[in-house]
C-alpha cells in the first residue's frame, strides 16, 4: 500500500469511527486520527475544539486525468480547490463550448480557491446589515475560472462515496462556488462520509450572450456556454472522482435559487443525460428558460452598446471583461428585463435577462413546461422553497410597522381590483399575523407555486419519485426581521450552523435542526428517498394531496399547506 493509500485509510477509518456517533453534530470535540505521508502511516490524535489542519509536500495528492494535485486536510477532510475541470475560456475561447484543461507536469497546488467569473458589482455591500448577515466572499476575478472544489473524507481508497455537486446561485449572472460560507462542503462530506463537489462557470453576458444570429455557426452554442461548463464540470465528476473516494455512478447534483434553475436546466440537456442520478432545486425552480428571440434581443442590444455589429464580432475576443459587463448591464435596461419590485405572479412566464436558451439542440425544450423531460423521467428530485424568500425583513428595521392600510396598498399595486379578494384570502388563513407578514406570504407565491408546480409536472411523468419540502425556521438575528427568507436554509443543508453564524445566530436549536435537514439531503444523495430516524416518515409527493415536509423547530408532514391562497393568485 502507498502512503498516500495509508493516509488516506487512517483518515477514512477516524471517519467510519466518527460516523458510529452520527447525532453528534459535526465539527464536535473528537478528531479521526490522521496519519501523515512522512511518518509511514503512525497517526497522530488530536483532541479538542480547535481545528487540525496538515498541509505540505506529499500530504494529500491526487492524479487527476489533466495531472497531480495537492490539497490540505482540516479535521479529517481532504480538500482540494480550484482544480481546472476545463481549459481558460478569454480570447478566442470566448463564448465557446469549453475545452479540455491542458496536462500539467508535477504536481498542481490546489488549496485555494480559484478564479471566480467576472460579474457584474454586488450592490449588497451597500447594505451593512445584508453584508453583515450573508458575509459574502467575492473571489477574483477572472476568465480563468472553470474551476472545482472538492471536500472527501478520502482519496485513492477505493471507497465509493456518494457525490454531491453543488451548483452556486446569484441567477445566472453572479456568484460563485466560494461566495457564501454556507458553501464549505467540509461539514457535509463529514457528516454524511460523502464528496462534496463544488465549481464556477460563465455568468452573464460571458456565459449566455446569443450571437447565433449574428454569429452563425461559429457562435452557434454562445447562448448556452454557461450551462455547458457546468456539463464540463460533471463530465469531470464522471472521470476523476473515483481517485477522490466518489462513486461516479451515485452523483446528485443540487443548487439554490439561480443554481436550482441551472439544475433544473440540466435535467432538460441531452449532453448532461447520464452525468448525475439525483437533484435538489432549493428556492430556484426553473419552469421556462430564455426565448432565442428574446436572448437575441438583449445580444443586439449589447452588440449597439458596443457600436459593433457582425462584421466586427471579432472585436468580442479582445475587449475588457469589464466592457462587456457593462454593456451587458445597459443593454437590459434598455431591453426591459431587470426585473425589481414586488414580486408578482405570471403565469407562464418566460426567464428574461440572462439565462439559457431554448435552441431546440443544446436545450431542446423549456425544461418544464408544457411537460418534465423525458430524457431526466429516472431521477429523483427534491424541490422545496423558504416561507418568506424574497420578502423578509432585512436592511428594514421599519419593516413590522407596516400598517393594514399601507398592506392592501401594496397588494393593489401588485394585483390590481382583484388584491382585496387576495388579501381577503390569506388574512382568512392568517388571521393573526402581521401586516408585513402577509406581505411576504403573498410575494412568496410566485416562487411556492413554481415549486408545486415542477413537483406536479414531475409527478405526472410517473418516473422517478419526487418529494417536497418548505422550510419556516425563523431566525433569531435582527430581531428574527429577516424571517425564513431566500437562502436561510442553506447553512442547515450543508450543516453550517457555525460558519453561517451571522445567519443562523448559532445555539441548539439551529444545530439541532441543521442535523435533520443535512440528514435529509444526505440520505437523499445515497438512495434518492431524504427519510431518517431523525425526522417523521416523509412521504413522497402526490399532486392530490401536495405532501410536504415542514422544516422547523418542530419538523411535520403537512398537505399542501397554503393552497387555498396560492390559488386565489393562480387561479383567478
Amino acid at each position: 500500500m502507498s502512503r498516500e493509500n495509508r493516509m488516506s485509510e487512517s483518515i477514512s477509518s477516524g471517519r467510519r469511527s466518527l460516523l458510529k456517533g452520527a447525532a453528534t453534530m459535526a465539527g464536535g470535540a473528537l478528531l479521526p486520527a490522521v496519519a501523515t505521508a512522512e511518518t509511514g502511516g503512525s497517526p497522530s490524535v488530536v483532541n479538542g475544539c480547535g481545528s487540525t489542519v496538515i498541509a505540505g509536500k506529499g500530504k494529500a495528492i491526487v492524479e487527476t486525468t489533466a495531472g497531480k494535485v495537492s490539497g490540505a486536510i482540516r479535521n479529517g477532510i481532504f480538500s482540494f480547490k480550484g482544480m481546472p475541470y476545463a481549459g481558460p475560456v478569454a480570447g478566442e475561447a470566448r463564448f465557446m463550448p469549453p475545452t479540455k484543461p491542458t496536462p500539467w507536469a508535477g504536481v498542481r497546488s490546489s488549496m485555494q480557491y480559484g478564479q471566480v467569473c467576472p460579474q457584474v458589482a454586488r450592490t449588497g455591500w451597500a447594505n451593512d446589515e445584508e453584508a453583515w448577515l450573508f458575509s459574502w466572499d467575492d473571489g477574483i476575478p477572472g476568465e480563468d475560472c472553470l474551476r472545482v472544489n472538492v471536500w472527501t473524507p478520502g482519496v485513492n481508497d477505493n471507497r465509493k462515496r456518494p457525490v454531491m455537486v453543488w451548483i452556486h446561485g446569484g441567477g445566472f449572472q453572479a456568484g460563485s462556488g466560494q461566495e457564501l460560507p454556507s458553501y464549505d462542503g467540509e461539514n457535509l462530506a463529514k457528516r454524511g462520509d460523502v464528496v462534496v463537489v463544488s465549481v464556477n462557470h460563465r455568468l452573464g453576458v460571458l456565459g449566455y450572450l446569443n450571437l447565433a444570429e449574428v454569429g452563425g455557426a461559429k457562435y452557434a452554442a454562445a447562448a448556452n456556454t454557461g450551462q455547458l461548463d457546468l456539463v464540463a464540470a460533471l463530465e469531470w465528476v464522471r472521470d476523476n472522482i473515483a481517485a477522490f473516494g466518489g462513486d461516479p455512478a451515485n452523483v446528485t447534483i443540487f443548487g439554490q435559487s439561480g443554481g436550482g434553475a441551472k439544475v433544473s436546466t440540466l435535467m432538460a440537456m441531452p449532453a448532461a443525460k447520464g452525468l448525475f442520478h439525483k437533484a435538489i432545486v432549493q428556492s430556484g425552480s426553473g419552469l421556462r428558460m430564455v426565448q432565442p428571440e428574446t436572448s437575441a434581443k438583449l445580444a443586439a442590444a449589447v452588440l449597439a452598446e458596443l457600436k459593433l455589429n457582425q462584421n466586427h464580432l471579432d472585436q468580442l475576443h479582445k475587449l475588457p471583461t469589464s466592457t462587456l459587463i457593462a454593456a451587458g448591464v445597459a443593454a437590459i435596461r434598455k431591453v426591459g428585463s431587470a426585473g425589481g419590485g414586488f414580486r408578482v405572479f405570471q403565469p407562464r412566464a418566460d426567464r428574461a435577462g440572462w439565462g439559457p436558451t431554448v435552441d431546440g439542440t443544446i436545450l431542446p425544450q423549456h425544461p418544464f413546461d408544457p411537460a418534465a423531460p423525458a430524457i431526466s423521467a429516472n431521477i429523483p428530485m427534491l424541490i422545496g422553497t423558504t416561507l418568506n424568500e424574497f420578502a423578509g425583513g432585512i436592511n428594514n428595521p421599519d419593516v413590522d410597522r407596516l400598517t393594514e392600510a399601507e398592506l392592501a396598498g401594496r397588494i393593489k399595486d401588485m394585483y390590481g381590483e382583484r388584491g382585496m379578494r387576495i388579501l381577503e384570502a390569506f388574512r382568512r388563513a392568517h388571521p393573526k399575523a402581521k401586516a408585513f407578514d402577509i406581505f411576504s406570504f403573498i410575494s412568496t407565491v410566485p416562487t411556492r407555486h413554481n415549486a408545486v408546480t415542477q413537483a406536479d409536472i414531475k409527478t405526472a411523468q410517473k418516473g422517478a419519485p419526487v418529494y417536497q419540502y418548505l422550510f419556516t425556521w425563523q431566525t433569531p438575528v435582527l430581531d428574527g426581521r429577516p424571517r425564513a427568507f431566500h437562502c436561510a436554509e442553506l447553512a442547515f443543508c450543508f450543516d453550517n450552523i457555525d460558519r453561517c453564524v451571522n445567519m443562523t445566530g448559532g445555539g441548539a436549536e439551529a444545530r439541532a435542526l441543521a442535523a435533520r435537514v443535512s440528514e435529509a439531503w444526505l440520505a437523499f444523495a445515497r438512495k434518492g428517498d431524504p427519510n431518517h430516524p431523525g425526522l417523521p416518515k416523509w412521504p413522497v409527493y402526490t399532486s392530490a394531496r401536495g405532501e410536504l415536509m415542514v422544516f422547523d423547530n418542530k419538523c411535520e408532514v403537512r398537505n399542501d399547506p397554503d393552497r387555498e391562497e396560492r390559488r386565489s393568485i393562480t387561479h383567478a
